[in-house]
């Protein structure tokens, strides 16, 4: 088992910027990637980023590439979300994931076998 538990997020105005952690805490081993999904109020959950523990390449869906950096901390079992020049469009519950299934691709939310509580991210115009 794998407990994740989010933080970081809340209100900021349109420009603003928040950073997201995720503390991973369990069998991380068992895990190869970790990513970050989000789901704004009547609409599916998407992808926003994501990291391999063992690479340092970082993956980003096209609306969020230049805005958000997603990092980790390896020896904290901590991953990072860096959220700068928000827009209001960027509003909802940002999920944490842990990817335990090989076969789907990283921006693919059935390959997280594991996800944490989630935290309200709201941005004002």
């Amino acid at each position: 088992q794998v407990q994740l538990v989010e933080s970081g997020g809340g209100l900021v105005q349109a420009g603003g910027s928040l950073r997201l952690a995720c503390a991973a805490s369990g069998r991380t081993s068992s895990t190869y990637a970790m990513g970050w999904f989000r789901q704004a109020p009547g609409k599916e959950r998407e992808f926003v980023a994501a990291i391999r523990w063992s690479e340092r390449s970082t993956y980003y869906t096209d609306s969020v590439k230049g805005r958000f950096t997603i990092s980790r901390d390896n020896a904290k079992n901590t991953v990072y979300l860096q959220m700068d020049t928000l827009k209001p469009d960027d509003t909802g519950v940002y999920y944490c994931a842990a990817k335990t299934i090989t076969y789907y691709s990283l921006a693919s939310q059935y390959g997280y076998g594991y996800w944490g509580q989630g935290t309200q991210v709201t941005v004002s115009s």
